[in-house]
């Protein structure tokens, strides 16, 4: 073990030289300055030299006490820091991710469900909000986003690139012909049509999903039902509500439970895949490399 010099005057010796007087580094350090006295002549002792000159009310370093106090205060400096990572490492590990308002609920919450029976020790902090995101000012670890170009200063991780297909709940299914339903002959009134709003233009219409089709049927989005949110519009199919072109990543799990029924097996790609940002402070993380991981697997 390398010999040390007696550590508590040490760190008076810092707050005093730092705050050039024993009384301030005695409130500092919530002592007397009898006790700071005391600890520097300890110091002094131990290193046989005298550290500070006292001029009246003025305290100022020997040329010993320059020579030691850069490297005792990076020496403190650095065993703060590493005691703050490490009390926060012990007391909670936060991972605050940022997703679109259509994927939080059926396409992140099952996943981080899964993420958390393994590590159930994580602090989660789900953030709902529409692009862009300052993720530096909200200190976000992880970012899911639709297409690869909102945040430009990080790398773009391609997680999953989604599909949409015509699902409807199975009581419309029935009442609208059961294995005779035809999506050609549906009344406009009950298609339910996605407003993706201004900022988007690549999204599958159901002009696009019958533009393959003999007669080339077109629904009129004025007569059917709107809707601002593709989670909403899926919510909406699943209530009986209407058909609407559900993205496959937000469906699959009415899908299995048998509240929607998939029309047709025909599927239509969005325009741009979904991707994550991480800004390069946070890339190294174990836990936000774990959650990537997780969602590229399962898409």
């Amino acid at each position: 073990m390398h010999r040390l010099p007696p550590l508590n005057a040490v760190r008076t010796f810092e707050a005093a030289a730092r705050l050039g007087s024993f009384v301030l580094a005695a409130a500092e350090l919530g002592v007397s300055s009898a006790a700071v006295s005391q600890q520097v002549r300890h110091l002094e002792g131990y290193f046989g030299k005298k550290l500070f000159v006292r001029n009246g009310n003025r305290l100022s370093l020997t040329d010993a006490g320059h020579g030691i106090y850069p490297q005792t205060s990076r020496a403190l400096g650095d065993i703060a820091a590493m005691t703050v990572r490490l009390l926060e490492g012990e007391m909670r590990t936060r991972l605050i991710v940022s997703v679109p308002f259509s994927l939080a609920e059926c396409w992140l919450a099952p996943r981080l469900s899964e993420l958390l029976e393994t590590y159930p020790q994580l602090s989660v902090d789900v953030r709902v909000e529409d692009d862009p995101v300052d993720l530096a000012r909200h200190d976000v670890d992880l970012r899911v986003s639709y297409g690869d170009y909102h945040y430009p200063s990080c790398e773009a991780i391609a997680l999953f690139h989604d599909e949409v297909l015509p699902v409807c709940a199975p009581e419309l299914w029935y009442r609208h012909g059961n294995k005779h339903f035809d999506l050609a002959q549906l009344h406009e009134s009950l298609f339910i049509h996605t407003q993706w709003g201004p900022n988007y233009a690549s999204h599958p219409t159901w002009s696009d999903w019958f533009s393959s089709e003999p007669g080339h049927h077109s629904p009129d989005p004025a007569r059917g039902r709107r809707s601002g949110l593709s989670s909403l519009s899926v919510t909406l199919a699943t209530l009986g509500m209407g058909v609407a072109l559900g993205q496959k990543a937000i469906v699959q799990r009415h899908l299995d439970a048998g509240r929607l029924i998939a029309l047709s097996a025909r599927e239509l790609k969005l325009g741009h895949g979904y991707c994550g940002f991480v800004p390069g402070a946070k890339q190294s993380r174990a836990d936000v490399q774990r959650l990537i991981g997780l969602l590229r697997r399962l898409g």
